[in-house]
């Protein structure tokens, strides 16, 4: 990728994770190295028109992980908490069933 607008994509992407992992030290490692990869991965692309699809794919990834996902706490009682803010209104939430849960744990 090239210059100034995939450093801007990249550091949106990063915010993003921040906030919709925050408090979560694995998924905050973790989407921090996919993102890196992925950038990494289209370095060297310089043709105008991939350029665009790469960075709207950037656009669509941060929407996705602002609007989209909503970090379930595990509460006092042993369950589950999920708090959507504003920015989820509208939203469809699936909440995992414990078994997936459980293994993602």
């Amino acid at each position: 990728m090239a210059g100034g607008e995939a450093l801007s994509a990249y550091r949106v992407l990063i915010r993003a994770t921040r906030k919709s992992f925050a408090g979560d030290a694995l998924m905050l490692k973790a989407s921090a190295a996919e993102i890196r990869k992925k950038f990494e991965e289209n370095r060297h692309v310089t043709s105008g028109t991939d350029l665009q699809r790469l960075l709207e794919e950037a656009r669509e990834a941060s929407h996705f992980i602002s609007t989209v996902i909503v970090q379930a706490k595990l509460n006092d009682r042993g369950g589950y908490a999920i708090k959507p803010g504003k920015e989820h209104g509208g939203a469809t939430l699936e909440i995992p069933s414990e078994e997936i849960i459980r293994k993602s744990a």
